[in-house]
């Protein structure tokens, strides 16, 4: 799957004509505080970011998709699937996840595309089960968690950076 559409945008595969876009996101110290370390990223940073997403989809037929707004074509951040190998605890796992320009916070966004997300996981890729991240302290984050329908499932320290974590889950089988 290539594609997913929603109400209000559309989440496809990376292109090339991303990287200034996303470099603008990913430069921005609201939107990496709550990333691994909280450092930006500078435009080289970002274009090995993109092509690390690149890479995920070729091993795993799925990946980050990249989030842009129906109405202006504009690409608003990302959300998409990743296998979180930066927890190695948690392995085997698929995480959801979404990042946003700190322009789209508090408009739905996020949850209405990780929902989409959600739904290509369970009818399209038959995963049975998925994770996401909390990085301590990012209660909004966390609220998107929570209105797809994710529970608690432990608190640990991510390794890279010290940082604390929540790790939540959501059975999609329809499993308890």
């Amino acid at each position: 799957m290539n594609e997913l559409v929603t109400a209000r945008t559309v989440l496809r595969r990376w292109r090339e004509a991303d990287l200034d876009a996303f470099a603008e996101i990913t430069a921005q110290p609201e939107v990496m505080r709550w990333i691994g370390d909280g450092r930006v990223l500078d435009r080289a940073g970002t274009a090995e970011r993109l092509d690390i997403y690149r890479r995920h989809w070729e091993e795993h037929g799925f990946g980050l998709f990249a989030l842009v707004l129906r109405e202006s074509g504009e690409l608003a951040g990302f959300t998409g699937l990743a296998v979180p190998t930066f927890l190695p605890e948690i392995l085997p796992a698929v995480e959801i996840g979404w990042r946003l320009g700190r322009q789209h916070w508090g408009q739905g966004l996020a949850t209405e595309a990780a929902t989409a997300v959600v739904d290509h996981a369970r009818a399209d890729l038959g995963l049975k089960r998925l994770v996401s991240i909390h990085q301590v302290g990012n209660e909004a984050s966390a609220r998107v968690m929570i209105k797809l329908g994710m529970s608690l499932e432990r608190e640990t320290i991510e390794p890279s950076c010290g940082r604390p974590v929540r790790v939540y889950a959501m059975e999609l089988d329809g499993s308890p």
